[in-house]
């Protein structure tokens, strides 16, 4: 870090969050010091802030791959026989290597002719929360801090997912149905990158701030298509995400669960709700 242009200041483990180091430094050159976190550390999860970290006041996260482990539309194209198809569009977009939107259309498109019934199955069988998930929601409801899920994926599964984990609000796409059956297309607005950052703003603005400046907040995700939201919160923090997404974000988690969120806040084990 010296070497780079970084002073260290102190480096301590603390008492109350004993797998966790804070480094201080006079210099903010966060692009250095995280090189050298990577280069001699390996695989952790951490946090670039330039004040000690607060308790946020919004906390807003994507879904699939984020709060659960897995794609939910890549799930229903197993139950349609394409799911290695899917799953390519899948990843592509999480890459930021497609069009969010055009990919999300294609691949409903190809769910035409599903019964929702395999909706439910796959909610009852596939769908599981990330290790940590509810821990980290109802921890920070406790403190006092708004929870909100966007997904660019479907409500089918965000409501159960949000009402599983305890998120108090839901932004996400719509299936179309007729007949018990998916027609392969969507209803209403797409839920994209640009509609994920509106959505943190509108929480922050409703808290009486405007422009983002002044209420602190929280936004987890993985892919692409979360980075302007990544990038908008005062704690960005990539779970386990895409290159894209992790060089975007303020925070980076690599190697926990996501209690590694709390831990990186500096909120002590004893008022973690479990």
């Amino acid at each position: 870090m010296a070497e780079g242009g970084v002073r260290i200041a102190d480096a301590t483990m603390l008492d109350f969050c004993g797998q966790t180091m804070q480094i201080d430094s006079p210099d903010d050159d966060a692009e250095v010091l995280r090189a050298a976190l990577d280069a001699h550390f390996g695989t952790t999860d951490g946090l670039v802030t330039a004040d000690e970290p607060v308790v946020p006041k919004v906390f807003i996260s994507d879904m699939d791959s984020t709060m659960i482990g897995q794609e939910c539309i890549d799930e229903l194209g197993d139950f349609a026989g394409l799911k290695e198809r899917i799953a390519d569009i899948t990843e592509r977009a999480m890459q930021g290597e497609l069009d969010f939107e055009q990919a999300l259309r294609e691949r409903v498109g190809l769910l035409k002719g599903l019964s929702t019934s395999a909706i439910d199955e796959c909610l009852a069988t596939r769908i599981r929360p990330m290790p940590g998930a509810k821990v980290l929601v109802e921890t920070l409801k406790k403190l006092g801090c708004r929870t909100v899920l966007v997904t660019g994926g479907f409500h089918h599964f965000a409501d159960p997912v949000a009402e599983m984990l305890g998120f108090e609000h839901v932004v996400g796409n719509r299936l179309e149905v007729a007949d018990g059956k998916l027609t392969g297309g969507l209803v209403g607005g797409i839920v994209d990158s640009s509609v994920k950052q509106a959505t943190l703003l509108a929480e922050l603005e409703a808290l009486g701030n405007v422009g983002g400046e002044g209420v602190t907040s929280l936004a987890t995700g993985d892919g692409a298509n979360d980075i302007p939201m990544l990038e908008t919160a005062t704690y960005g923090i990539a779970y386990h995400a895409k290159p894209k997404a992790r060089a975007a974000s303020n925070g980076w988690i690599d190697r926990g669960d996501l209690t590694s969120v709390l831990r990186l806040l500096g909120i002590p084990e004893k008022d973690w709700v479990r």
